[in-house]
């Protein structure tokens, strides 16, 4: 009789804080829309049957059986799948991690391929739909025990290192666009030109900056430019039109439209409101004039 004992020390390892999004099993028919969109998480997807593309960054990488892939937060993507080999695919997504590689510091998307260890993946897949579908007590715990077994076992395949991702830095930067546009509202500013100065996709920023805002980063600067008009049209004679031009709308007929939007009132009425002694004033010297 043999008898072989494998001592097992005690881990240090922490727990990944990640979260566990969702799980689905997608599978190409007439109704796939392959529109190019990004996530503000990780996701993986592994390919278990057909044939098709992975587009990212005008990019087009071919996929096939068992080839895992992994989408960093932020990375505009889609698939195609062939007609003849129509592509079916679990795809999980992951909240709190971003993959990062020594090779490569601006990683956006990784392929794999787990044929000769398909087995193995496709165990802890199953048993992870098998969970989430059937929601028995535990089921959480268990899913997210399952999730990081998948983690480490794709770690040791690929040289991955798993880089915490903050909720802190967007908040940075969300701070930073509301500064950048109160500073620099006059100058010609768009979604792709914010976008552009923190680094990240502009649809990630729209979403986020009105998740935390209420609007969206141009309503917020349309809005930041209608204060400045405001204390422009209470305070000077400037005309509206050289009020539109100094507050930095791209007509006065945006200007105009943008403001009665937003205050209900015309430039022009706003401006008899806010300033009746000074119109009073004008009217008593136009009849002298007029004498």
């Amino acid at each position: 009789m043999s008898n072989d004992i494998y001592e097992v020390p005690q881990s240090h390892r922490d727990h990944f804080p990640v979260k566990l999004l969702y799980v689905t099993k997608s599978k190409y028919d007439k109704d796939w829309h392959s529109i190019t969109h990004t996530h503000h998480f990780t996701e993986i997807l592994y390919i278990l049957k057909g044939k098709g593309t992975f587009i990212f960054s005008n990019k087009e990488v071919h996929v096939t059986e068992h080839d895992l892939i992994v989408v960093n937060p932020h990375v505009e993507h889609t698939e195609k799948s062939t007609t003849d080999l129509p592509l079916e695919y679990i795809a999980l997504g992951i909240q709190g991690l971003a993959f990062t590689s020594p090779d490569d510091s601006n990683l956006q998307v990784t392929f794999c391929n787990y044929k000769q260890e398909q087995e193995s993946y496709l165990f802890y897949l199953h048993q992870l739909i098998e969970e989430v579908e059937k929601q028995h007590e535990g089921y959480e715990l268990i899913a997210h025990n399952i999730l990081e077994i998948l983690l480490l076992k794709i770690m040791r395949k690929k040289a991955f290192t798993l880089e915490e991702t903050s909720t802190q830095i967007m908040n940075k930067n969300l701070v930073f666009i509301k500064n950048y546009i109160k500073q620099h509202f006059r100058e010609a500013i768009n979604l792709d030109t914010l976008a552009e100065i923190i680094h990240i996709n502009k649809y990630y920023l729209a979403h986020s900056f009105k998740k935390s805002v209420g609007i969206s980063p141009i309503e917020y600067l349309i809005q930041t430019r209608i204060r400045e008009s405001k204390i422009l049209l209470e305070t000077t004679n400037y005309s509206i039109s050289d009020i539109s031009t100094i507050t930095g709308f791209s007509s006065q007929s945006f200007f105009s439209q943008s403001f009665k939007r937003v205050t209900k009132l015309s430039p022009s009425q706003y401006r008899k409101i806010k300033s009746p002694k000074k119109n009073s004033s004008n009217a008593i010297q136009s009849l002298i004039k007029k004498k």
